[in-house]
């Protein structure tokens, strides 16, 4: 399968509205942390709803999710009463919005699944505290790859901070000592000399 075009690039921000009858923007890297923006073909389906409540269950139940403060966002092109019925039934905890005239799907690059079938396929995105794509998980059969696809992004975001977190920062205006001085580069003019003696 081809690399997203979006990996590895700024998300773009979205607003639209929840099944809470609220506009909700989602403006990645603004509030410093990960987000997970997983888009569904259909509320109340089997596989949605597992996924959903899998979501909702690893928010609840994961210490790495609580550390991370992952913001989980669901999308569907579901009308917001049905997105509310969906909730409302799923006690979700996150915000669930509706794309109902494909903005976001656009806007992520995110085209129909099971062959044209379902409306909007499923497809995961896991973006940075920065608001960079970092990686794309589309499988609309498999369902319950997707919480563990996002899981694996936390915990590798978590060592990456930690390593950072644990590399010793240089004093102001010293050199760290362990580190060792790069060997300077000779100037184009040194090896002119240089050639011009071995031609000699």
């Amino acid at each position: 399968m081809a690399r997203h075009p979006l990996i590895g690039k700024d998300a773009p921000p979205i607003s639209l509205p929840g099944a809470d009858g609220e506009t909700h923007t989602v403006t990645p890297g603004a509030e410093g942390v990960p987000i997970a923006l997983f888009f569904y073909p259909k509320s109340g389906s089997f596989g949605c709803t597992k996924e959903a409540c899998q979501f909702r269950d690893a928010l609840a139940e994961k210490d790495l999710f609580k550390r991370t403060k992952v913001d989980i966002v669901g999308i569907s092109s579901d009308p917001v009463d049905k997105q509310k019925e969906f909730v409302e039934k799923q006690k979700l905890t996150y915000p669930v919005l509706s794309d109902a005239q494909g903005e976001a799907r656009k806007a992520y690059h995110v085209g129909k699944g099971l062959f044209g079938l379902a409306e909007t396929a499923r497809v995961t995105f896991f973006i940075d505290s920065k608001g960079l794509v970092r990686d794309v998980l589309d499988t609309t059969v498999n369902y319950s790859a997707h919480v563990k696809f996002v899981t694996k992004w936390l915990d590798k975001l978590e060592a990456e901070d930690k390593k950072a977190a644990e590399a010793p920062a240089p004093e102001e205006g010293e050199t760290p000592a362990t580190a060792p001085s790069a060997p300077e580069q000779p100037t184009l003019e040194e090896l002119g000399r240089a050639a011009e003696h071995v031609q000699a």
